[in-house]
Protein backbone atom coordinates (compact mmCIF):
# COMPACT_ATOMS: atom_id res chain seq x y z
CA UNK A 1 0.00 0.00 0.00
CA UNK A 2 1.14 3.54 -0.78
CA UNK A 3 0.25 6.25 1.75
CA UNK A 4 0.71 9.97 1.17
CA UNK A 5 0.40 12.29 4.18
CA UNK A 6 -0.17 15.99 3.52
CA UNK A 7 0.64 18.35 6.38
CA UNK A 8 2.45 21.56 7.30
CA UNK A 9 4.86 19.71 9.57
CA UNK A 10 6.23 16.56 7.87
CA UNK A 11 8.90 16.35 10.56
CA UNK A 12 6.13 15.37 13.01
CA UNK A 13 6.10 11.90 11.46
CA UNK A 14 9.77 11.10 11.93
CA UNK A 15 9.92 8.21 14.35
CA UNK A 16 6.46 6.59 14.53
CA UNK A 17 6.76 5.01 11.08
CA UNK A 18 10.37 3.87 11.57
CA UNK A 19 9.78 1.61 14.56
CA UNK A 20 7.97 -1.59 15.46
CA UNK A 21 5.50 -3.27 13.09
CA UNK A 22 5.13 -0.34 10.68
CA UNK A 23 8.89 0.06 10.43
CA UNK A 24 9.29 -3.62 9.60
CA UNK A 25 6.48 -3.45 7.04
CA UNK A 26 8.23 -0.58 5.28
CA UNK A 27 11.49 -2.50 5.18
CA UNK A 28 9.67 -5.47 3.65
CA UNK A 29 8.10 -3.26 0.99
CA UNK A 30 4.54 -3.78 2.22
CA UNK A 31 4.12 -0.07 2.98
CA UNK A 32 5.34 2.93 1.03
CA UNK A 33 4.81 6.10 3.09
CA UNK A 34 5.44 9.56 1.61
CA UNK A 35 5.34 12.92 3.41
CA UNK A 36 4.12 15.97 1.49
CA UNK A 37 4.67 19.52 2.76
CA UNK A 38 1.67 21.64 1.80
CA UNK A 39 3.88 24.74 1.97
CA UNK A 40 5.64 23.54 -1.18
CA UNK A 41 2.44 24.28 -3.12
CA UNK A 42 1.99 27.89 -2.08
CA UNK A 43 2.04 30.63 -4.70
CA UNK A 44 3.76 33.49 -2.84
CA UNK A 45 7.37 33.93 -1.82
CA UNK A 46 6.50 33.78 1.87
CA UNK A 47 4.94 30.30 1.47
CA UNK A 48 1.79 31.44 3.21
CA UNK A 49 -0.72 28.67 3.82
CA UNK A 50 -3.24 30.32 6.14
CA UNK A 51 -5.21 33.54 6.62
CA UNK A 52 -7.79 35.09 8.92
CA UNK A 53 -11.34 33.71 8.71
CA UNK A 54 -13.99 35.74 6.92
CA UNK A 55 -16.58 36.90 9.41
CA UNK A 56 -14.01 37.27 12.15
CA UNK A 57 -13.21 34.96 15.01
CA UNK A 58 -10.09 33.50 16.62
CA UNK A 59 -7.37 31.56 14.87
CA UNK A 60 -6.34 31.10 11.27
CA UNK A 61 -7.77 28.99 8.43
CA UNK A 62 -5.71 26.96 5.94
CA UNK A 63 -6.10 28.31 2.41
CA UNK A 64 -7.77 26.21 -0.28
CA UNK A 65 -5.35 26.63 -3.19
CA UNK A 66 -2.17 25.08 -1.73
CA UNK A 67 -4.18 22.21 -0.24
CA UNK A 68 -5.90 21.37 -3.52
CA UNK A 69 -2.64 21.66 -5.47
CA UNK A 70 -0.92 19.34 -3.00
CA UNK A 71 -3.75 16.82 -3.20
CA UNK A 72 -3.74 16.92 -6.99
CA UNK A 73 0.00 16.28 -7.01
CA UNK A 74 -0.40 12.87 -5.35
CA UNK A 75 -3.91 11.79 -6.37
CA UNK A 76 -4.23 8.66 -8.50
CA UNK A 77 -7.32 6.87 -9.87
CA UNK A 78 -6.85 4.26 -7.11
CA UNK A 79 -6.43 6.74 -4.27
CA UNK A 80 -8.83 7.13 -1.36
CA UNK A 81 -8.43 10.68 -0.05
CA UNK A 82 -9.19 11.24 3.63
CA UNK A 83 -9.36 14.40 5.70
CA UNK A 84 -8.52 13.74 9.35
CA UNK A 85 -11.19 15.86 11.03
CA UNK A 86 -13.07 15.87 14.37
CA UNK A 87 -16.21 16.44 12.27
CA UNK A 88 -15.77 13.16 10.38
CA UNK A 89 -17.33 9.77 10.91
CA UNK A 90 -15.81 7.87 13.84
CA UNK A 91 -12.97 5.49 13.02
CA UNK A 92 -13.79 1.86 13.82
CA UNK A 93 -12.56 -1.62 12.93
CA UNK A 94 -14.98 -1.96 10.04
CA UNK A 95 -13.73 1.28 8.44
CA UNK A 96 -10.11 0.21 8.99
CA UNK A 97 -10.75 -3.09 7.24
CA UNK A 98 -12.41 -1.24 4.37
CA UNK A 99 -9.53 1.22 3.95
CA UNK A 100 -6.94 -1.57 4.08
CA UNK A 101 -8.30 -2.85 0.77
CA UNK A 102 -7.18 0.28 -1.08
CA UNK A 103 -3.84 0.31 -2.87
CA UNK A 104 -3.36 4.02 -2.21
CA UNK A 105 -4.44 6.21 0.71
CA UNK A 106 -3.98 9.97 0.91
CA UNK A 107 -4.46 11.62 4.31
CA UNK A 108 -4.86 15.37 4.66
CA UNK A 109 -3.96 16.83 8.05
CA UNK A 110 -5.73 19.96 9.21
CA UNK A 111 -4.02 22.68 11.23
CA UNK A 112 -5.08 25.81 13.12
CA UNK A 113 -8.87 26.30 12.89
CA UNK A 114 -9.13 23.86 9.98
CA UNK A 115 -9.28 24.15 6.20
CA UNK A 116 -11.19 26.41 3.83
CA UNK A 117 -14.54 24.69 3.28
CA UNK A 118 -14.11 25.00 -0.47
CA UNK A 119 -11.57 22.17 -0.34
CA UNK A 120 -14.36 19.84 0.75
CA UNK A 121 -16.87 21.42 -1.62
CA UNK A 122 -14.52 20.71 -4.54
CA UNK A 123 -15.08 16.99 -4.11
CA UNK A 124 -11.37 16.16 -4.08
CA UNK A 125 -11.70 14.68 -0.56
CA UNK A 126 -13.63 11.41 -0.44
CA UNK A 127 -14.39 11.30 3.28
CA UNK A 128 -13.68 12.84 6.68
CA UNK A 129 -12.62 10.56 9.53
CA UNK A 130 -12.50 11.34 13.25
CA UNK A 131 -10.59 9.43 15.93
CA UNK A 132 -12.81 10.78 18.71
CA UNK A 133 -15.04 13.55 19.99
CA UNK A 134 -12.24 15.93 20.93
CA UNK A 135 -9.93 18.39 19.19
CA UNK A 136 -6.15 18.13 18.97
CA UNK A 137 -3.60 20.81 18.09
CA UNK A 138 -3.32 19.44 14.54
CA UNK A 139 -4.24 16.50 12.32
CA UNK A 140 -0.85 14.78 12.38
CA UNK A 141 -1.54 12.52 15.35
CA UNK A 142 -4.96 11.43 13.98
CA UNK A 143 -3.21 10.56 10.70
CA UNK A 144 -0.76 8.35 12.60
CA UNK A 145 -3.63 6.67 14.47
CA UNK A 146 -5.59 6.06 11.26
CA UNK A 147 -2.58 4.56 9.50
CA UNK A 148 -1.58 2.37 12.44
CA UNK A 149 -5.15 1.05 12.79
CA UNK A 150 -5.60 0.45 9.06
CA UNK A 151 -2.34 -1.27 8.15
CA UNK A 152 -2.94 -4.06 10.69
CA UNK A 153 -5.54 -5.42 8.27
CA UNK A 154 -3.12 -5.58 5.34
CA UNK A 155 -2.03 -9.18 4.71
CA UNK A 156 1.53 -9.80 5.84
CA UNK A 157 1.78 -6.84 8.22
CA UNK A 158 1.13 -8.84 11.40
CA UNK A 159 2.83 -12.10 12.24
CA UNK A 160 -0.39 -14.13 12.21
CA UNK A 161 -2.94 -13.84 9.42
CA UNK A 162 -5.91 -13.77 11.83
CA UNK A 163 -4.38 -11.58 14.54
CA UNK A 164 -6.18 -8.37 13.56
CA UNK A 165 -9.55 -10.11 13.21
CA UNK A 166 -9.44 -11.46 16.76
CA UNK A 167 -8.65 -8.21 18.54
CA UNK A 168 -11.13 -6.07 20.45
CA UNK A 169 -13.80 -4.51 18.22
CA UNK A 170 -12.69 -6.67 15.26
CA UNK A 171 -14.27 -10.00 16.11
CA UNK A 172 -17.07 -11.05 13.80
CA UNK A 173 -20.04 -12.50 15.62
CA UNK A 174 -20.53 -16.18 14.92
CA UNK A 175 -23.82 -17.82 13.95
CA UNK A 176 -24.50 -19.12 17.46
CA UNK A 177 -24.28 -15.65 19.00
CA UNK A 178 -27.51 -14.03 20.12
CA UNK A 179 -26.10 -10.59 19.26
CA UNK A 180 -24.57 -9.08 16.15
CA UNK A 181 -22.06 -6.61 17.54
CA UNK A 182 -18.28 -7.14 17.80
CA UNK A 183 -16.87 -7.85 21.22
CA UNK A 184 -13.80 -6.99 23.24
CA UNK A 185 -10.99 -9.50 23.15
CA UNK A 186 -10.71 -12.27 25.75
CA UNK A 187 -8.05 -12.17 28.51
CA UNK A 188 -4.58 -13.43 27.57
CA UNK A 189 -1.92 -15.22 29.64
CA UNK A 190 1.69 -16.29 29.16
CA UNK A 191 4.46 -17.91 31.22
CA UNK A 192 4.91 -18.50 34.11
CA UNK A 193 1.91 -20.75 34.71
CA UNK A 194 1.55 -19.39 38.26
CA UNK A 195 2.41 -15.78 39.17
CA UNK A 196 1.84 -14.15 42.57
CA UNK A 197 -0.37 -17.06 43.53
CA UNK A 198 -2.60 -16.66 40.47
CA UNK A 199 -2.74 -19.56 38.02
CA UNK A 200 -3.52 -19.53 34.33
CA UNK A 201 -7.05 -20.90 33.71
CA UNK A 202 -6.71 -24.68 33.45
CA UNK A 203 -8.57 -24.90 30.16
CA UNK A 204 -5.84 -22.91 28.39
CA UNK A 205 -3.25 -25.57 29.17
CA UNK A 206 -5.56 -28.52 28.62
CA UNK A 207 -4.68 -29.00 24.96
CA UNK A 208 -8.40 -29.24 24.11
CA UNK A 209 -8.70 -26.70 21.31
CA UNK A 210 -12.50 -26.82 21.16
CA UNK A 211 -12.76 -26.15 24.90
CA UNK A 212 -10.21 -23.35 24.57
CA UNK A 213 -12.23 -21.79 21.76
CA UNK A 214 -15.42 -21.99 23.82
CA UNK A 215 -13.68 -20.51 26.88
CA UNK A 216 -12.26 -17.61 24.87
CA UNK A 217 -15.65 -16.83 23.37
CA UNK A 218 -17.36 -16.90 26.77
CA UNK A 219 -14.58 -14.84 28.34
CA UNK A 220 -14.76 -12.25 25.56
CA UNK A 221 -18.51 -11.93 26.04
CA UNK A 222 -18.10 -11.57 29.82
CA UNK A 223 -15.34 -9.01 29.31
CA UNK A 224 -17.56 -7.00 26.97
CA UNK A 225 -20.55 -7.10 29.32
CA UNK A 226 -18.34 -5.89 32.17
CA UNK A 227 -16.36 -3.16 30.42
CA UNK A 228 -18.38 -2.13 27.36
CA UNK A 229 -21.99 -3.31 27.66
CA UNK A 230 -22.93 -0.59 25.17
CA UNK A 231 -21.45 -2.75 22.41
CA UNK A 232 -24.12 -5.39 22.94
CA UNK A 233 -27.88 -5.34 22.47
CA UNK A 234 -29.42 -4.43 25.83
CA UNK A 235 -31.80 -7.36 25.75
CA UNK A 236 -28.88 -9.76 25.24
CA UNK A 237 -26.84 -8.58 28.22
Amino acid sequence: MRIDILSLFPGYFKGPFDESIIGQARKKGLLDIHLVNIRDYTVDRHHRVDDRPYGGGPGMVMMAEPIIKALESVATPQARIIYASPQGKPLNASKCRELAAYAHLVILCGHYEGIDERVLESGVVHEEISIGDYVLTNGCLPAIVIIDAVVRFIPGILGHAQAANQDSFSQEASSEDSFEHPMLDCPHYTRPEVYAGKAVPAVLISGNHQKIKEWRHAAALANTKLKRPDLLHTEDC
